[in-house]
C-alpha cells in the first residue's frame, strides 16, 4: 500500500473529531463556494479539477474529477482544464528562473 489511500477520501469528516464546530465552518463555507453563482457549479467543478492538479492532491483529483462530471463536463474539458493548469505551473517555475539569474548577477558582479 502506497501512501495516498484512495479510501481516505471517505473519512475526510474525520480531521473534525476535534474540533467539530471549525469543521462545520469550513465544510459551510466549501460548500458555499462551491454553490451557482457569478460562475456555475460546472465552471467551479472545473477550476477545482485544476487548482487540484496544480497543487498535486490527488485526494482533490478524485474527488473534483467526479464534481465535474456529476456536473456536466467531459473528458476534453477537464482535459483543457489540466492543461492549463500544467501550463501556469510551468510559467510559474519559468519565472522564478530570472531570480537564479539575479542570484548569480549578483555574485557575478
Amino acid at each position: 500500500m502506497g501512501y495516498y489511500n484512495e479510501e481516505d477520501l471517505n473519512r475526510f469528516s474525520e480531521v473534525g473529531k476535534q474540533r467539530p464546530d471549525l469543521f462545520e465552518k469550513f465544510m459551510s463555507w466549501y460548500e458555499a463556494c462551491q454553490a451557482d453563482g457569478a460562475l456555475t457549479r460546472r465552471e467551479k467543478a472545473l477550476i477545482g479539477l485544476a487548482v487540484a492538479h496544480a497543487i498535486q492532491c490527488p485526494y482533490c483529483i478524485d474527488s473534483y474529477a467526479q464534481n465535474c462530471l456529476e456536473a456536466g463536463s467531459n473528458i476534453e474539458q477537464m482535459t483543457e482544464a489540466i492543461h492549463m493548469a500544467s501550463a501556469i505551473r510551468g510559467g510559474a517555475s519559468l519565472i522564478h528562473g530570472l531570480q537564479a539569474h539575479s542570484s548569480v548577477n549578483k555574485v557575478s558582479m
